[in-house]
């Protein structure tokens, strides 16, 4: 589903559910040394995700290990994402000659928790959330919210090394184009450049919600905002 709402140059590979026997480089292995065994089973089929999206560019298998800020640290010259949640896992990478950054979000098409809303929305998102709701009741407005952030960050992060509150992005949604725009607190990027906003495609569809923000090279160059 994700290649939907991302661009060809990305590889996108997802899974539905655990893939067994999937082994992991010793690095990934001591990450998660004693974890439960869900919590196994998502990472190692993230990691399996992210294995094939890389080999669909034609890269060797590698460990997949936290870097800053936990984002996934990619092969020189790799720009990806990764997500999962009950049921779906994904992982997206480009060359960072295609790319400038990408960040994918995957959630469950459920209401937030009451008192998580409050957290990552302002008043002006409440109210397109409302509205929304009474127009579509299909659609968890406010879930779509808080993914959509997540993807922002995730695209954001590795541009300028920098946490991105959820206050600092103010997103809006169109319901019929199934995309969303976010206007972020100005940053710079490592290379100078200065970021002050997405945009980004969604979709929902079998129980699940997916967000998508992906940037091409050549809308994002040193010195241009977004």
């Amino acid at each position: 589903m994700i290649d939907e709402i991302l661009p060809d140059a990305v590889v996108a590979v997802e899974a539905f559910g655990d893939v067994p026997g999937t082994r992991l480089f010793p690095e990934e292995e001591a990450l998660i040394a004693g974890a439960a065994p869900r919590r196994r089973r998502e990472f190692a089929t993230v990691r399996a995700c992210a294995r094939a999206a890389l080999a669909g560019l034609g890269l060797p298998p590698v460990p997949v290990l936290p870097g800053p800020g936990r984002a996934p640290a990619w092969p020189p010259g790799v720009v990806g994402s990764m997500s999962h949640c009950d049921g779906y896992r994904v992982c997206a990478v480009s060359r960072a000659t295609d790319m400038w950054t990408i960040g994918v979000d995957a959630e469950p098409n459920d209401p937030l928790p009451p008192d998580v809303l409050g957290l990552v929305a302002d008043r002006g998102e409440r109210a397109w959330i409302a509205g929304l709701a009474a127009q579509d009741p299909e659609v968890c407005w406010d879930r779509l919210l808080f993914s959509a952030k997540e993807s922002v960050y995730k695209a954001w992060f590795p541009l300028t090394g920098r946490f991105l509150d959820f206050s600092e992005a103010t997103l809006t949604v169109d319901p019929c184009e199934r995309t969303f725009s976010a206007s972020l607190a100005p940053g710079r990027t490592r290379d100078g450049g200065l970021v002050t906003g997405f945009t980004g495609r969604w979709l929902v569809r079998g129980g699940l919600v997916l967000t998508a923000t992906a940037v091409p090279r050549d809308c994002g160059q040193s010195g241009r905002s977004l």
